[in-house]
């Protein structure tokens, strides 16, 4: 008798994982064995440096670097997590706000300059205001995860426990980037305006929203488990698709993607806005990137 293979997964809580963290979906092949880790992003270190989980979701910044400096995962072509990112450069109003035209000399913090949110906000700074990140003073407190990075002289990491919406109310820093702990409350003011409608903009440009996690396999579970890998992502984009709401009607604005060629220019764009700001060794092709998933997933993920 056939028993399911168990994968050891990290996936964070979102309408279109919601079904596969209940139950509701299931395949009689796999088994998604979730591994509670609090916030998502402590899994990602474990992840790039040790294959401490078979199936993982992973900051696409974190995702390049580890593909540029050979760690054994697997990028699969599947987006959980992505969102609009000027919002998230704030200031903090009792201290002063600098104006988005005037960072260049201005300390900002941010948890890591590997930080997908920060790769972001500097992609739109430079894009929209012409900002020379290297005239900056990034402000930050964790390492990279794939810890063969070595951050730009420009960067300088703080020791110490003080986080950067700290580090921004006792005025170390001018600015701060935050993702998911984005404070609420007057006194914190985005630095970037009208960031809505220039994220809007943007999107109606550039046909996807910023990429902030995606999903890699561990290169041993691949090479021992390669048709577990293929049914769990199967799984990812069932759930996805079933998150999509009951009218049928298209997800435009969707924090979601999959397949291989959905995936290429937003992940083009991705590597040159890292190249741009010295987070990989050498450009990446597509195929860098994709190969592996391809040979592994084959015409299913296009």
């Amino acid at each position: 008798m056939n028993t399911a293979t168990t994968l050891r997964t990290v996936l964070g809580h979102y309408p279109h994982t919601a079904a596969l963290h209940s139950g509701e979906l299931t395949d009689p092949a796999i088994r998604l064995d979730f591994q509670n880790v609090g916030v998502v992003h402590k899994a990602f270190a474990p992840m790039v440096r040790d294959q401490a989980y078979d199936l993982c979701e992973l900051a696409v910044v974190t995702a390049l670097q580890a593909i540029a400096y050979g760690r054994p995962v697997v990028l699969l072509p599947a987006v959980v997590a992505s969102r609009f990112q000027r919002g998230c450069l704030i200031g903090y109003g009792p201290n002063g706000v600098p104006a988005e035209t005037d960072l260049a000399g201005k300390r900002i913090g941010v948890r890591a300059y590997t930080q997908t949110t920060g790769m972001w906000v500097r992609a739109h700074l430079a894009e929209d205001v012409g900002l020379d990140i290297a005239k900056v003073r990034w402000i930050t407190h964790d390492p990279a995860h794939v810890e063969q990075y070595r951050n730009p002289g420009f960067v300088e990491q703080i020791p110490g426990t003080k986080g950067s919406l700290q580090m921004l109310r006792d005025g170390d820093v001018d600015a701060a980037i935050l993702g998911n702990d984005l404070p609420s409350g007057e006194e914190y003011i985005a630095v970037i305006k009208n960031a809505g409608d220039r994220d809007l903009a943007w999107w109606h440009r550039h046909h996807f929203m910023p990429i902030n996690h995606m999903v890699v396999a561990s290169a041993d579970a691949c090479a021992r488990q390669p048709d577990a890998i293929r049914h769990a992502f199967a799984l990812l984009r069932e759930a996805d698709r079933r998150s999509i709401p009951a009218t049928g009607e298209a997800k435009t604005l969707s924090p979601t993607l999959f397949g291989f060629e959905s995936l290429a220019g937003a992940l083009d764009f991705t590597i040159d806005a890292c190249m741009a700001q010295g987070l990989l060794p050498r450009r990446l092709s597509l195929k860098d990137v994709f190969d592996p998933a391809r040979k592994l997933l084959g015409s299913d993920a296009d």
